[in-house]
């Protein structure tokens, strides 16, 4: 039977940032994911792009995966919102020399220098493809045997399975749930005028649209939110159809536009465990929430999971605590249960305020945003909350060692 002082379920972003800011701490890990590394790194996998916000990459650099990363994220460097394309709105515009509201990668790159750093690790065992057939949890630890009859074992296991986490179904964990009845497509494009590193939410009827500036600067991410019975209609678009509905979204302002490869649609929703914690179980990233991407926020949800479950065991392991001790995982439930709370919670207020139809509801939307362009120290310390640079900070999210 193999051994670790952790048991990973889930080889994603998460699971594997997790795995990789243990191993930088003398702790190991066994990671198990059904899914085929090969498949997974393809690039018809995942079409996905993510805002890394700047706490999530000063946790990066911290681990080791920064520097493999270094130079091929786009920096955003102001973000600017509006109710479709009338006039005024909010910009986010940091001070000079501030750090950039975020950084734009893709996953798939993403997934795999995680996947190369976690590879390359002493302290971490990958068993891909591989899945777990029998789980036991009690007071003596972890034991899970695989289906090809291997057997690990550990005092923890940390649950990154991702929205249908079977593990915390299993844990009979309650959850809050919902459908949004949107699905959000997900396509590249090249536009003729440079971004400026400028990032764009436009709030239209019928949902957000994100335009995210990639490298080089005549690229960018599109994320269109648009109603389940549209959206594989909109997907099957001819090329030049998709792109001048696009472009007619944009007002333009980016020139002419053409697609630069496939489309994807994934069905919005959301949902919330109650709890993030059960006997020697700690749940993160999708497996203990999913939000709406209306604020570019989920997998930096993930990532401070991620850099507060390591930190709570990194420190117990240095008390010579039981990786698995309720009040070890008390302290990582504290931790972070206000943070997803809130950050669920101002989501989901925020796609269904902009989801209500009508001139009057319109009218007062803009001057809500009127409002927080007026005031200074609220707009900071929004841009501060896009950063994940609020609250009790895990050491790893401000760059520095545990």
């Amino acid at each position: 039977m193999d051994r670790a002082d952790v048991i990973i379920l889930g080889g994603g972003l998460v699971g594997l940032t997790t795995a990789i800011a243990l191993d930088r701490h003398g702790l190991s890990s066994i990671v198990i994911d059904p899914a085929d590394p090969e498949l997974t790194l393809a690039p018809a996998h995942d079409g996905r792009a993510t805002a890394v916000s700047s706490s999530s990459w000063r946790m990066l650099e911290a681990i080791g995966v920064g520097a493999k990363l270094e130079g091929e994220g786009c920096p955003i460097r102001s973000i600017r919102v509006s109710e479709g394309l009338e006039p005024g709105g909010i910009v986010f515009d940091p001070e000079e020399g501030d750090d950039a509201l975020g950084t734009m990668f893709e996953n798939r790159r993403l997934r795999q220098v995680l996947r190369e750093t976690a590879a390359e690790a002493k302290n971490i065992q990958l068993l891909m493809p591989a899945s777990a057939a029998d789980v036991v949890r009690d007071g003596n630890g972890v034991r899970v045997a695989l289906h090809d009859s291997r057997l690990v074992s550990a005092p923890l296991l940390i649950a990154a399975e991702g929205r249908n986490s079977p593990t915390r179904e299993a844990a009979a964990i309650p959850m809050a749930r919902w459908s949004y009845d949107h699905h959000a497509i997900v396509l590249t494009i090249t536009h003729e005028y440079d971004h400026e590193n400028v990032a764009y939410e436009i709030f239209y009827p019928s949902g957000p649209f994100a335009i995210l500036p990639m490298l080089p600067g005549t690229r960018s991410a599109i994320v269109w939110s648009v109603s389940a019975a549209d959206a594989a209609a909109i997907v099957d678009l001819p090329d030049r159809a998709i792109a001048a509905e696009i472009e007619k979204r944009m007002g333009g302002f980016l020139g002419k536009i053409q697609i630069a490869g496939r489309r994807w649609s994934y069905p919005l929703g959301f949902h919330h465990a109650a709890t993030i914690t059960g006997q020697r179980l700690a749940l993160v990233g999708d497996a203990a929430h999913g939000i709406h991407p209306i604020a570019g926020q989920g997998l930096n949800l993930g990532f401070r999971d991620a850099a507060a479950i390591a930190q709570v065991l990194v420190e117990g392991a240095r008390l010579g605590l039981d990786l698995g001790d309720a009040q070890l995982l008390s302290r990582y439930e504290q931790w972070r249960s206000l943070d997803t709370f809130m950050v669920a919670a101002a989501t989901d207020g925020l796609t269904r305020i902009y989801g209500v139809p009508g001139r009057a509801a319109s009218a007062i939307r803009r001057f809500g945003m009127g409002i927080v362009q007026r005031i200074g120290p609220l707009r900071a310390q929004l841009m501060a909350e896009a950063r994940g640079e609020t609250g009790d900070m895990p050491l790893l999210l401000r760059g520095l060692p545990i």
